[in-house]
């Protein structure tokens, strides 16, 4: 059974930056694809960046050139470095294993002055 663990969210200021991690367990994670979604208040679910077994990666146009995401495969670990960050940032922040359709309990990222 996958099971992912999000931490690292929290409260930023405009400008500012935050990174989450997501610990995986249960998984091949060096084979994986691995993502990171965000929901706002009344908003769908969506995709802000994802990252392949060989590093390539993808970004919302949202958050592309502010977001980074990266992975360590001898930590079952996947990050997303977030800077510049806005008030329309402000979502819950969800990790998925895009390969095994898991997800983890998301974590709040607040972005306000």
């Amino acid at each position: 059974q996958v099971k992912l663990v999000e931490s690292g969210g929290g409260s930023a200021q405009p400008g500012g930056s935050l990174r989450l991690s997501c610990a995986a367990a249960g998984t091949i994670f060096s084979l994986n694809i691995m993502g990171w979604y965000r929901q706002a208040p009344g908003k769908e679910r969506e995709l802000v960046a994802s990252i392949r077994s060989g590093d390539s990666t993808n970004y919302a146009d949202s958050v592309k050139g502010r977001f980074t995401i990266s992975r360590d495969n001898a930590k079952n670990t996947v990050y997303l470095q977030m800077n510049s960050l806005k008030p329309e940032d402000t979502a819950v922040y969800y990790c998925k294993d895009m390969i095994m359709g898991a997800w983890g309990q998301g974590t709040q990222v607040t972005v306000s002055s």
